[in-house]
């Protein structure tokens, strides 16, 4: 078990749940808009916000966002570290820094010290794309033992200073690389990890990514707390963080969706249903599984452990509900019967 960190009120690491980050792709000096989408990405399911701070106009606006936000906020901080200074003293829950490229130890020393003073964590956030001149001279090229040792070198800075309170990320767009460096971290220390796979590409490809690096290593009890970074709207990032976490067994939380592949015995559109029941059941918080099938072969006999389900007929359905058959209905209507069920369970 790892060590615990709080980040406002979320804990990270230890025996609490895997929480779940996004950040936002707002110019933090754009205070109205930047709150507009923690309002989306609180309400979407979201628990931990992280926000650039690039230079002191986005860290006033930090400060102002910080004051109104739903979510606590993490502090992305490159190069400047009176930045992390202003972001910590403006209410960031977390300062996210690379120690190396933030200047000499005693610009470390100076975030560490106010950020000991206000019982702020820092995470150490490593990155394959931006790895120190000599660990890329010693090993070639971003290799998992190159992140490895880049995150203990800037552990071993903070902790010179006698800060303790870290998070570790060590990502990489490589997937087996990333999965081999967090795997590594973690069986030679205790630090919680914030575990991501970056720069995945668009909704789909990143997902595919995140999905087999966060994942994986979630399968194999690695990972506190997780990112999944997508080209997309980041309110889509925390709907494919929440899947990735129920398909780890990590949530319960929500409607779980079984569909059949469909086959030549289908005779609905089995595929457009399946997705208007998915988009209908996105935000619905009962713990359910819904079967949508596309057959009397895989509805209530393939599906009978669902708690509520629609198999397919010659332009209609059956609904079931735990195997049980209720009533035959035309397809045009399965949707909003269904929807009518799931409201009585």
């Amino acid at each position: 078990m790892t060590r615990k960190i709080m980040v406002g009120n979320v804990p990270i690491g230890g025996d609490a749940p895997v929480s779940l980050q996004s950040m936002l792709n707002t110019a933090t000096t754009d205070v109205e808009g930047s709150l507009a989408q923690l309002v989306a990405l609180h309400d979407a399911g979201c628990e931990i916000a992280r926000l650039a701070v690039p230079d002191m106009d986005a860290a006033r606006g930090f400060a102002k966002i910080a004051a109104q936000s739903p979510l606590p906020l993490v502090a992305d901080i490159h190069f400047d570290y009176r930045l992390a200074i202003a972001a910590a003293e403006g209410g960031a829950a977390k300062i996210r820094i690379n120690p190396g490229n933030i200047g000499g130890e005693d610009r470390v020393k100076a975030v560490v010290d106010v950020c000991k003073e206000r019982g702020i964590p820092i995470r150490i956030g490593v990155n394959g794309g931006s790895l120190d001149k000599d660990l890329l001279q010693k090993y070639g090229h971003p290799t998992a033992d190159a992140l490895v040792e880049s995150a203990f070198s800037h552990i071993r800075l903070l902790e010179k200073y006698g800060f303790y309170d870290i998070c570790v990320s060590m990502k990489s767009s490589n997937v087996p690389v990333m999965m081999e460096a967090y795997r590594k971290f973690a069986s030679q220390a205790d630090y919680p990890l914030h575990v991501g796979v970056t720069e995945t590409g668009t909704e789909y490809m990143g997902t595919v990514k995140s999905a087999m690096g966060i994942g994986g290593l979630l399968c194999m009890g690695i990972g506190n707390t997780i990112r999944v970074s997508l080209t997309a709207d980041p309110v889509r990032e925390v709907y494919a963080a929440k899947a990735i976490l129920k398909a780890a067994g990590l949530r319960n939380e929500g409607v779980n969706i079984i569909s059949c592949p469909t086959c030549g015995r289908t005779k609905i559109d089995l595929i457009g249903l399946a997705s208007r029941v998915e988009e209908a059941l996105k935000d619905c918080k009962k713990n359910l599984t819904v079967a949508v099938m596309g057959c009397v072969v895989n509805g209530p006999g393939e599906a009978r452990e669902a708690d509520i389900g629609i198999a397919g007929g010659e332009d209609c359905g059956l609904i079931f509900v735990r195997g049980e058959i209720r009533e035959k209905v035309p397809y045009d209507a399965l949707l909003p019967t269904l929807l009518q069920y799931i409201d009585t369970l």
